[in-house]
């Protein structure tokens, strides 16, 4: 059997979790999109894979990834429920995972992101993504920041998104205190910081701070951090992007860490 319209249920039921958090988060599901992203899925979490009929004829590599079951799609149908310009002809639903505040802050060596406010899913995905590459232990994020599983979000992870642990907290500054009690020393990247993120010695459990592209952190949270850091910049800059930041900070910590 093939789809060939796009009021058909399941279609319907694909571009209500693309287009609609509230969506997501009841039935705690979302759409992965594109070769990598569909084969990088634990399998366990896979609900179900939908592919158009050109990609069925023309299958490249699929990284071991069983299609036996897959829902075949007509090539316009799938175009018209993809969230990119470009479909590869394949998507997934797949189910949501978050880890434990607890088991974040329970681990050794710990290096953090505390994200305040993000809004960019763009933004979210790169820092993500670099963070896994950085070696981050966990991404502490603030309730009002972007969903993690917006469809922008989840392709500029790259598959990040399946391996790097991340929890909501509904009390950021709280959740700050709780890591500086586990013995985490938290940086909050601010202007006012009097020195150099590059002075501190990062090789111990810490975590760095990274607040909203246009307004940065709010005074609460950055008065919960152990101490301000800044990034020095010429020009009449007064701040740099949010995922540019983030990357700044988390490789000075994997520098230290790695001498």
């Amino acid at each position: 059997m093939v789809i060939t319209s796009t009021s058909n249920q399941q279609m319907k039921h694909i571009k209500e979790l693309l287009n609609k958090g509230k969506e997501r988060r009841k039935e705690k599901l979302f759409v992965a999109e594109g070769i990598r992203m569909v084969a990088e899925t634990p399998r366990e979490r896979l609900e179900k894979i939908y592919v158009s009929e050109s990609f069925l004829r023309n299958q490249p590599d699929l990284r071991g990834l069983d299609l036996s079951e897959a829902v075949i799609v007509q090539d316009q149908v799938f175009r018209q429920i993809s969230d990119t310009q470009t479909p590869q002809g394949i998507m997934a639903i797949v189910r949501q995972s978050e880890q434990s505040l607890e088991n974040i802050l329970a681990q050794e060596d710990t290096l953090l992101l505390f994200l305040e406010n993000i809004q960019d899913p763009g933004n979210l995905g790169t820092i993500m993504r670099t963070a896994e590459g950085a070696g981050v232990t966990g991404l502490i994020m603030s309730r009002d920041t972007v969903d993690i599983y917006n469809p922008k979000t989840i392709r500029a992870t790259m598959g990040s998104l399946y391996r790097m642990p991340f929890v909501y907290v509904d009390d950021f500054c709280d959740t700050v205190h709780q890591a500086k009690k586990k013995g985490v020393c938290v940086y909050a990247a601010h202007l006012k910081g009097t020195e150099y993120y590059d002075r501190k010695d990062y090789r111990q459990s810490v975590g760095f701070m990274i607040g909203n592209e246009g307004n940065g952190l709010t005074k609460e949270a950055a008065d919960c951090a152990t101490d301000y850091i800044r990034i020095p910049m010429s020009g009449q800059l007064e701040s740099l992007n949010a995922a540019v930041a983030a990357a700044i900070l988390m490789y000075e910590a994997r520098r230290q860490r790695h001498l």
